[in-house]
């Protein structure tokens, strides 16, 4: 792991539509390993969020988290109770997923200029971060993604590694399973890596300072995305 020196900044990102949201972006201290787009979950750019691309910038990656929000209600940040479940689910539901996928497409081009890039996303970001590699053939790690399931007729286009609680009561085993079978199939057929691991935790164990916190499953996780993504990206 390299050095605490990481350097924050805030940026704007000029979308394929024309729409315009800022990004939080941790710079590592020497030159990066690549870039890394960082997908939220449904409580925008927020604590857990940015101390994820702190924590990717100080393992040698530049980390970009896009306010994905900023479409809908600028600046927005939720809180861990019903009621910010509820208004995230809401706006995640209105930005659907084209949009977030162009925001990432602006993301990386921002800060990906001669590096190479790759996406890795939490529960609803962890659904982004695979659609962005079966549609924009980015290089993704995803947390929990259970929304993936309606696009599993899809099949990745870059390396794709997926983490999942095996006690996460939204994205039983079943749904696992069926998503390593049909994308595995899939990953076969267009000679792409792709892995699927299983932790002994519930939804969110990655979640750094919230109970869901689960530091050895969350270790594990983030240890096997660093090797994974030093191999996609060949860095």
């Amino acid at each position: 792991m390299h050095s605490n020196l990481i350097q924050h900044d805030t940026i704007r990102l000029t979308a394929s539509d024309e729409v315009q949201i800022s990004a939080h972006v941790s710079r590592p201290d020497q030159a990066p390993l690549g870039a890394l787009v960082v997908v939220q979950e449904i409580f925008g750019v927020n604590a857990h969020i940015r101390a994820v691309c702190d924590r990717w910038a100080q393992a040698g990656w530049l980390a970009i988290a896009p306010g994905f929000f900023d479409r809908l209600e600028p600046g927005l940040e939720l809180d861990y109770v019903p009621s910010g479940v509820a208004k995230g689910r809401a706006l995640v539901d209105q930005l659907g997923f084209d949009a977030p996928l162009r925001d990432i497409g602006a993301a990386a081009q921002a800060v990906g200029a001669g590096l190479p890039c790759a996406v890795v996303g939490f529960c609803w970001g962890g659904s982004v971060a695979a659609l962005a590699a079966t549609r924009m053939g980015l290089p993704a790690v995803s947390y929990y993604g259970g929304r993936t399931l309606p696009y599993l007729h899809e099949r990745p286009q870059a390396p794709l590694l997926m983490h999942f609680g095996e006690l996460d009561p939204m994205i039983p085993p079943a749904t696992v399973d069926r998503i390593r079978t049909v994308w595995g199939a899939a990953a076969t057929l267009t000679s792409q890596p792709f892995a699927v691991h299983t932790y002994p935790a519930g939804h969110g164990f990655n979640r750094y300072g919230h109970p869901d916190h689960v530091p050895a499953s969350a270790e594990l996780a983030q240890a096997r995305s660093e090797a994974f993504l030093r191999t996609a990206l060949g860095s």
